[in-house]
């Protein structure tokens, strides 16, 4: 069955960890984990990414200016997203309803690799969102890009996973 072997391969799909930087933030929540997913998997696009669009949209533009490949790419479809998808300028790499995780690599000018995920998982008293932003760097100038991203990651990401878990009105 080919949705099987899919689903066993995303199991061994795993971001790298050695020689990596990241960023995590989790938030806990309460209602039905279905609407958070839906955040999640129509994120980027004419939708935006929920909290300071704009820095998003200057990045593509800066990506573009630099050779890359921007963020006009949009999404092939507003509310559904597959493996090897375009999205804005990140590839999609897994993208499991079922398994509530979406992973995200980044295909923008970068010193070194990134990757984008969003996982939900079931706790005692409710449900988390975990956003985790990871970043493997070439050499120094990759250390410095991340260092020198640091601060709007602090607001960036934690303005995102709230707007995600807690809808458009916070």
């Amino acid at each position: 069955d080919p949705s099987n072997s899919q689903g066993d391969l995303e199991d061994f799909m795993q971001v790298p960890t050695f020689g990596t930087y990241c960023w995590l933030e989790t938030k806990s929540f309460h209602q039905d984990p279905s609407i958070v997913m839906d955040r999640i998997f129509s994120i980027g696009g004419q939708k935006g990414w929920y909290f300071m669009t704009w820095i998003w949209k200057l990045r593509g533009f800066l990506d573009k200016l630099f050779g890359g490949v921007g963020s006009g790419r949009g999404r092939r479809n507003e509310k559904k997203v597959l493996p090897g998808d375009a999205l804005d300028f990140w590839r999609v790499l897994i993208a499991d309803r079922q398994k509530m995780r979406l992973l995200l690599y980044a295909e923008m000018k970068l010193p070194g690799e990134g990757w984008l995920e969003f996982r939900i998982e079931k706790q005692k008293t409710g449900w988390v969102l975990y956003q985790k932003a990871t970043f493997r760097p070439h050499g120094i100038w990759g250390r410095i890009y991340w260092l020198s991203m640091f601060p709007f990651h602090c607001v960036l990401f934690k303005g995102m996973i709230k707007k995600l878990t807690e809808g458009e009105k916070s």
